[in-house]
Protein backbone atom coordinates (compact mmCIF):
# COMPACT_ATOMS: atom_id res chain seq x y z
CA UNK A 1 0.00 0.00 0.00
CA UNK A 2 1.22 3.28 -1.02
CA UNK A 3 2.20 5.67 2.16
CA UNK A 4 -0.76 8.26 2.73
CA UNK A 5 -0.17 10.96 5.47
CA UNK A 6 -3.65 12.49 4.67
CA UNK A 7 -5.14 9.24 5.25
CA UNK A 8 -3.18 7.85 8.33
CA UNK A 9 -3.99 11.51 9.81
CA UNK A 10 -7.45 10.88 9.10
CA UNK A 11 -7.69 7.48 10.76
CA UNK A 12 -5.72 8.14 13.67
CA UNK A 13 -7.56 11.79 14.49
CA UNK A 14 -11.05 9.56 14.27
CA UNK A 15 -9.64 7.22 17.11
CA UNK A 16 -8.21 9.90 19.43
CA UNK A 17 -11.63 11.86 18.70
CA UNK A 18 -13.63 9.08 20.25
CA UNK A 19 -11.52 8.68 23.13
CA UNK A 20 -13.74 9.02 26.49
CA UNK A 21 -13.44 11.76 28.84
CA UNK A 22 -12.70 9.72 31.82
CA UNK A 23 -9.85 8.68 29.76
CA UNK A 24 -8.40 12.28 28.75
CA UNK A 25 -8.77 13.02 32.58
CA UNK A 26 -6.66 10.22 33.42
CA UNK A 27 -4.26 11.18 30.57
CA UNK A 28 -3.95 14.95 31.77
CA UNK A 29 -3.17 13.36 35.17
CA UNK A 30 -0.64 11.18 33.90
CA UNK A 31 1.49 13.83 31.64
CA UNK A 32 1.42 16.11 35.10
CA UNK A 33 3.18 13.33 37.05
CA UNK A 34 5.61 11.96 34.41
CA UNK A 35 5.98 15.08 32.18
CA UNK A 36 8.37 16.91 34.97
CA UNK A 37 10.29 13.88 35.65
CA UNK A 38 10.64 13.05 31.81
CA UNK A 39 12.38 17.33 31.73
CA UNK A 40 14.45 16.51 34.58
CA UNK A 41 16.13 12.75 33.64
CA UNK A 42 16.56 13.42 29.85
CA UNK A 43 16.48 17.39 28.88
CA UNK A 44 19.62 19.41 27.85
CA UNK A 45 21.67 20.04 31.17
CA UNK A 46 20.95 23.65 31.28
CA UNK A 47 20.59 26.61 33.89
CA UNK A 48 17.97 28.40 31.98
CA UNK A 49 15.75 25.79 30.74
CA UNK A 50 12.59 26.28 29.31
CA UNK A 51 10.19 24.41 28.12
CA UNK A 52 7.70 24.75 25.76
CA UNK A 53 3.91 23.65 25.32
CA UNK A 54 0.94 23.80 23.27
CA UNK A 55 -2.15 24.88 23.43
CA UNK A 56 -4.72 22.41 23.05
CA UNK A 57 -6.96 22.29 20.31
CA UNK A 58 -9.67 19.29 19.71
CA UNK A 59 -8.88 16.42 21.22
CA UNK A 60 -5.79 17.03 21.41
CA UNK A 61 -4.08 15.79 25.04
CA UNK A 62 -4.76 18.68 27.88
CA UNK A 63 -1.33 20.04 28.73
CA UNK A 64 -2.43 22.35 31.37
CA UNK A 65 -1.85 20.15 34.59
CA UNK A 66 1.57 19.82 32.94
CA UNK A 67 1.88 23.20 33.29
CA UNK A 68 0.66 23.40 36.76
CA UNK A 69 3.08 21.17 37.68
CA UNK A 70 6.11 22.68 35.99
CA UNK A 71 4.97 26.32 37.76
CA UNK A 72 5.02 24.10 41.04
CA UNK A 73 8.50 22.80 40.33
CA UNK A 74 9.78 26.27 39.65
CA UNK A 75 10.75 25.25 35.90
CA UNK A 76 9.25 28.36 33.15
CA UNK A 77 7.22 27.31 30.43
CA UNK A 78 6.24 28.93 27.14
CA UNK A 79 3.51 28.62 23.96
CA UNK A 80 4.63 29.05 20.32
CA UNK A 81 3.32 32.18 18.39
CA UNK A 82 2.57 30.74 14.60
CA UNK A 83 4.21 32.87 12.05
CA UNK A 84 3.84 32.57 8.18
CA UNK A 85 3.91 29.53 6.82
CA UNK A 86 7.50 28.03 6.16
CA UNK A 87 8.43 29.86 9.30
CA UNK A 88 9.81 28.63 12.79
CA UNK A 89 7.21 28.76 14.99
CA UNK A 90 8.20 31.95 18.32
CA UNK A 91 7.92 30.76 21.57
CA UNK A 92 7.04 33.06 24.22
CA UNK A 93 6.71 32.82 28.39
CA UNK A 94 3.73 31.66 29.62
CA UNK A 95 2.51 30.42 33.19
CA UNK A 96 -0.62 29.16 33.93
CA UNK A 97 -3.05 31.62 34.84
CA UNK A 98 -1.68 34.23 32.19
CA UNK A 99 -3.82 35.46 29.40
CA UNK A 100 -4.07 33.83 26.17
CA UNK A 101 -4.88 35.55 22.86
CA UNK A 102 -6.12 34.46 19.38
CA UNK A 103 -3.46 33.66 17.57
CA UNK A 104 -2.92 33.44 13.44
CA UNK A 105 -4.52 29.97 13.64
CA UNK A 106 -6.88 30.96 15.95
CA UNK A 107 -5.04 28.52 18.71
CA UNK A 108 -4.51 30.70 22.17
CA UNK A 109 -1.16 32.18 22.55
CA UNK A 110 0.29 34.28 24.79
CA UNK A 111 0.12 38.16 24.41
CA UNK A 112 3.15 40.13 22.56
CA UNK A 113 4.44 41.23 25.42
CA UNK A 114 6.20 38.09 26.82
CA UNK A 115 9.49 37.52 26.39
CA UNK A 116 10.57 35.29 23.44
CA UNK A 117 12.63 32.45 24.11
CA UNK A 118 14.42 28.91 22.75
CA UNK A 119 12.86 26.70 24.80
CA UNK A 120 14.86 23.17 25.80
CA UNK A 121 12.41 20.90 25.45
CA UNK A 122 9.30 20.70 23.35
CA UNK A 123 6.46 18.76 23.85
CA UNK A 124 4.93 18.11 20.41
CA UNK A 125 1.13 17.66 19.88
CA UNK A 126 1.12 15.12 16.88
CA UNK A 127 -1.63 13.25 14.72
CA UNK A 128 0.23 10.16 14.49
CA UNK A 129 3.33 8.65 15.10
CA UNK A 130 5.82 5.67 15.07
CA UNK A 131 8.29 3.62 17.59
CA UNK A 132 10.95 4.96 15.98
CA UNK A 133 10.07 8.74 16.62
CA UNK A 134 9.00 9.39 13.62
CA UNK A 135 5.53 11.17 13.40
CA UNK A 136 2.89 13.26 11.15
CA UNK A 137 1.65 16.56 12.47
CA UNK A 138 -0.81 18.19 10.82
CA UNK A 139 0.14 19.31 7.53
CA UNK A 140 2.02 23.11 7.91
CA UNK A 141 5.85 21.38 8.83
CA UNK A 142 5.65 24.37 11.73
CA UNK A 143 7.01 21.36 14.23
CA UNK A 144 9.88 19.89 11.91
CA UNK A 145 10.92 23.63 10.47
CA UNK A 146 11.17 24.58 14.32
CA UNK A 147 12.94 21.58 15.47
CA UNK A 148 15.56 21.59 12.65
CA UNK A 149 16.16 25.25 13.11
CA UNK A 150 16.65 24.97 17.18
CA UNK A 151 18.58 21.51 16.56
CA UNK A 152 21.28 23.86 14.19
CA UNK A 153 21.32 25.94 17.44
CA UNK A 154 21.66 23.71 20.47
CA UNK A 155 20.45 20.20 22.59
CA UNK A 156 16.86 20.51 22.15
CA UNK A 157 14.54 17.08 23.35
CA UNK A 158 11.56 16.48 21.99
CA UNK A 159 8.72 14.90 23.33
CA UNK A 160 5.30 13.70 21.66
CA UNK A 161 2.30 13.37 23.39
CA UNK A 162 -0.25 11.08 21.85
CA UNK A 163 -2.97 8.71 22.57
CA UNK A 164 -1.57 4.72 21.93
CA UNK A 165 -4.12 4.97 19.49
CA UNK A 166 -2.30 6.99 17.32
CA UNK A 167 0.54 4.70 16.65
CA UNK A 168 1.05 3.20 13.73
CA UNK A 169 3.81 0.33 12.80
CA UNK A 170 5.95 2.39 10.28
CA UNK A 171 5.99 6.20 9.26
CA UNK A 172 8.47 6.35 5.85
CA UNK A 173 10.88 9.39 7.01
CA UNK A 174 11.35 12.07 4.60
CA UNK A 175 14.36 14.41 4.45
CA UNK A 176 12.93 17.17 5.79
CA UNK A 177 11.21 15.07 9.20
CA UNK A 178 12.58 16.23 12.39
CA UNK A 179 12.46 12.57 14.91
CA UNK A 180 10.95 12.46 18.52
CA UNK A 181 13.37 11.73 21.25
CA UNK A 182 10.40 10.21 23.73
CA UNK A 183 6.57 9.66 23.01
CA UNK A 184 4.38 10.17 25.91
CA UNK A 185 1.15 8.22 25.67
CA UNK A 186 -1.36 7.11 28.16
CA UNK A 187 0.00 3.47 28.45
CA UNK A 188 3.67 4.69 28.45
CA UNK A 189 6.78 6.17 27.63
CA UNK A 190 8.78 5.59 24.53
CA UNK A 191 12.28 6.14 24.40
CA UNK A 192 11.99 6.25 20.46
CA UNK A 193 15.28 5.68 18.48
CA UNK A 194 15.75 5.05 14.40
Amino acid sequence: MAFNKAELRAVALAKRHAIPDAARIRFAARLASLGPRLVHDYAPKNESLVVALYSAIGAEPDLLPLAQALAAAAVPTALPITGQAGDPLTFRLWSPGDPLVPGRRGIGEPHGDAAVVDPDVLFVPLAVFDRRGHRIGYGAGYYDITLAALRRRKSVLAIGVAYAEQEVLFIPAEPHDQPLDLVLTERETLLCKD
